[in-house]
């Protein structure tokens, strides 16, 4: 049984301002697995003091210093590994393969990358007599979901320590331990004291804290678009800078070739990969009409490969995260059957033999209508949608067809085309035959969120522009 019961605040491990403590559910098991703390606006008040302070000369630290902080982090991060997936495996319900393989490696990565980033970033440039300052926003509010907990951490952490910012971090209270274990790495590593403070609570107490937090100047969140504009509503009286990454419906469009076969089968394992709990999952899959058959016969082969059960074990998929999340996409499931879409294979309740637990069974539907449910709503779990096109401008028509803009996918041989269809997509991230880049930018178009995570890139997030005019030609650092 986990106890994590305090909060991490000017380099100091503190008790709450108020006793409040939250049950966390292991949701492979649905029984408390520990418990935490849950914090107020008395503890968030006290955390932003804390990097509020730091910020004055953590700010003016040299290249070299926030190098070797950085490094110290990923040190003292690959120390924890085991100690991280065990807590993800535990909280969110990842396969423990799955934790060791992807969702801590990822975390571990976006912290080494910052780091070979930052030898490198131009933070000055020389126009003649004008030099152009790239510097520090501030402190930075994070507030991160629980699908990809360590990820969406070290993808807001890592570019705001490089480009010397101070932060509070509030992870999800549905998947804090691997927070938790953050926070221990970053006092580890010798962080000072008031750059990186953790506060443990909900959305409604300490989320919304940090948002209208005047003291705060750049909020990141990632989560549910519906969050996002709460977040940015309350962010917008001090006008501090918002960035966000939200939802997603992104479609896979696959190319009517010899390739088609391997595409399908390869969306399908996108899709159910993290129990479907990936914002940029390809979950509507758009194949010729003339081919459905032939997608569901490939996709329903593919989805019954795909095991179910206990994360400790030899699966490949583990319960989704909570109960409230199963009811949702249980209530979708049934959304799409209503509504006539042609159930494939899944449905509703629990996979058979498991009795216990958020599991969902891989579901596929095919003959879906763009104007169903299950085509436009964020279902978050093991469900993919198939919907046919006539020609590819279709294909592009019905793809952009959705408020959300996060990710795209093409599949197929024609390499010349899928080019020409990716750049037509509107999403801010487009895979080819499965291409992934961990330092290209990563971000949204429309209630899809703003601003970029990952790479060079992230860095703009955090840092301000100065002119200085009539400054002279210089050295640029």
């Amino acid at each position: 049984m986990r106890e994590y019961l305090k909060f991490y605040i000017d380099g100091q491990w503190v008790d709450p301002v108020e006793v409040k403590t939250l049950d966390v559910i292991n949701p492979a098991t649905e029984e408390v697995c520990g418990h935490i703390s849950l914090g107020s606006a008395a503890d968030v008040d006290k955390a932003v003091e804390a990097a509020k302070k730091a910020f004055e000369s953590w700010s003016l630290t040299s290249r070299e210093d926030r190098i070797d902080v950085l490094q110290r982090i990923v040190a003292e991060y690959e120390k924890r590994f085991g100690d991280l997936a065990t807590a993800v495996t535990e909280e969110m319900g990842a396969p423990a393969s799955f934790a060791l393989s992807a969702q801590v490696p990822s975390g571990l990565a976006l912290l080494a990358s910052a780091a070979e980033i930052l030898k490198d970033f131009k933070f000055e440039e020389d126009r003649g007599q004008t030099i152009v300052m790239k510097e520090p926003i501030g402190v930075c509010g994070f507030i991160t979901p629980w699908n990809w907990p360590l990820n969406q951490i070290a993808c807001k952490v890592a570019p705001a320590i490089a480009t010397g910012c101070t932060m509070v971090l509030k992870p999800s209270e549905v998947s804090p331990f691997s927070g938790h274990i953050f926070a221990e790495i970053m006092h580890a590593a010798g962080v000072p004291a008031g750059v990186f403070n953790l506060v443990h609570g909900d959305g409604p107490n300490v989320g919304v804290a940090l948002s209208v937090h005047p003291d705060i100047d750049m909020i990141s969140f990632t989560g549910s678009t519906r969050a996002g504009i709460e977040v940015a509503k309350n962010s917008a009286p001090s006008v501090k800078r918002v960035h966000q990454e939200l939802g997603g419906k992104s479609p896979n469009i696959i190319l009517d070739d010899d390739k088609f076969v391997e595409s399908v089968a390869r969306g399908v394992r996108y899709v159910m990969s993290n129990s479907g709990q990936t914002c940029s999952a390809p979950t509507r899959m758009l194949v010729p009409h003339k081919r459905m058959a032939e997608a569901i016969a490939v996709a329903r082969e593919a989805a019954e490969q795909i095991t179910v059960g206990d994360p400790n074990g030899n699966t490949m998929l583990g319960p989704v995260v909570s109960g409230l999340q199963w009811n949702k996409i249980q209530s979708l499931i049934q959304k799409g059957i209503y509504e006539g879409a042609t159930l494939v294979c899944g449905g509703t309740g629990r996979p058979q033999g498991l009795e216990k637990g958020y599991y969902v069974k891989p579901t596929v539907f095919g003959n879906v209508a763009n104007d169903m449910t299950i085509a436009r709503e964020e279902i978050f779990g093991p469900v993919l949608s198939i919907l046919g096109y006539e020609s590819l401008d279709q294909a592009i028509k019905i793809g952009n067809d959705t408020e959300y803009g996060l990710a795209g996918f093409v599949n197929g041989a024609d390499l010349e085309m899928a080019r020409k269809i990716a750049r037509q997509i509107r999403a801010g991230y487009v895979s080819i035959n499965g291409g992934y880049d961990a330092n290209a930018p990563f971000g949204g178009y429309k209630k899809s969120g703003n601003g970029r995570e990952c790479g060079d890139y992230a860095f703009h997030e955090y840092l301000e522009i100065k002119a200085i005019h009539d400054y002279g030609p210089g050295d640029m650092t």
